[in-house]
């Protein structure tokens, strides 16, 4: 599977793997792309050291017919879209394939949670690995239990408003380049928000000298994420993004967003991750929370870190 114009889609069967399946046929269907289904099992082995000290791996054709159903049911599912779709059944562990198959997408989807997710986690393996390692931007739609209060599930489509969270790091400004590509290919509102920690105590300003005027720091804030905003706007004279400084956490912010609009996106690694950490904390509190799909725009990361005050100052 190579090409720019595919739309890589993990399913298992799964109703979270399905909600996943919709949002990427219209989210391909917007975009001109075309749709391509992976459905991975891993083969059983049992040890025989008892007998010969090996392993001997179990009859897979059962498991392999399961996946071609799977992928079946995944086709007809999405064929009323008009996306053309082609499909297969890879053996190993699915967030590795995933991985390694995301190399030739535009965009891989999957859905929260899966087959085989442990009852207190809020992500799946896949829906947690993925975004943390693949190649391309990765959209993770929030399941049944992870939607509305009360349980009912959000609509897969249309995608009309859309925000992206902008700090000054690299990864922000990917997410944003991103974020403009789908308010324009939906055309969708755009809004950008930065997030400033300001409150009384708690907040990052609060070890500020008392002369320190904290609303010159919301205003230089604002002014950093206008010269972002207007830089990335470069080519897209006919957008508009809405812009605001707000106080608190840009985790926190992004996920109260997420429950009024229809797309979060966000880069990784945001500011302040350490060198280990494959996703920063925003993406995955957003990920962990957010009630509507997010877009995790992933950026290797880099030796030099980024100061926490110069939002649009490089």
């Amino acid at each position: 599977m190579t090409g720019s114009d595919v739309v890589l889609v993990g399913v298992d069967g799964s109703a979270p793997s399905l909600r996943g399946l919709d949002w990427a046929a219209a989210h391909a269907a917007v975009h001109g792309y075309r749709l391509h289904l992976v459905c991975s099992y891993s083969v059983p082995s049992f040890s025989t050291a008892a007998l010969d000290g090996g392993y001997a791996a179990l009859d897979d054709t059962a498991i392999q017919q399961g996946a071609r159903a799977v992928l079946e049911e995944a086709e007809a599912r999405v064929q009323r879209s008009g996306v053309p779709v082609t499909s297969d059944v890879a053996t190993g562990d699915a967030a590795a394939v995933l991985i390694e198959l995301s190399r030739g997408a535009a965009t891989a989807v999957v859905g929260t949670r899966g087959r085989g997710g442990f009852a207190e986690r809020l992500l799946g393996t896949v829906s947690s690995a993925l975004p943390a390692h693949a190649h391309c931007p990765t959209v993770v739609v929030p399941s049944r239990q992870h939607a509305w209060p009360g349980g009912e599930p959000r609509p897969t489509g249309p995608v009309r408003r859309i925000v992206v969270g902008v700090d000054g790091s690299p990864a922000a400004e990917a997410a944003l380049e991103h974020a403009i590509v789908e308010a324009e290919a939906w055309g969708a509102e755009l809004t950008a928000v930065a997030g400033v920690p300001v409150g009384t105590g708690s907040g990052l300003l609060a070890w500020l000298p008392a002369a320190q005027d904290h609303e010159q720091v919301l205003r230089d804030v604002a002014e950093g994420l206008d010269v972002v905003v207007d830089r990335a706007l470069q080519g897209h004279p006919d957008l508009q993004v809405r812009r605001h400084v707000l106080d608190g956490t840009g985790a926190a912010l992004l996920t109260e967003f997420s429950t009024a609009v229809d797309l979060v996106v966000v880069g990784s690694r945001g500011r302040g991750g350490f060198a280990g950490l494959l996703l920063g904390s925003t993406s995955q509190a957003v990920l962990h929370h957010a009630v509507c799909p997010v877009m995790v725009v992933r950026v290797p990361a880099r030796e030099d870190e980024w100061s926490p005050t110069d939002v649009g100052r490089r």
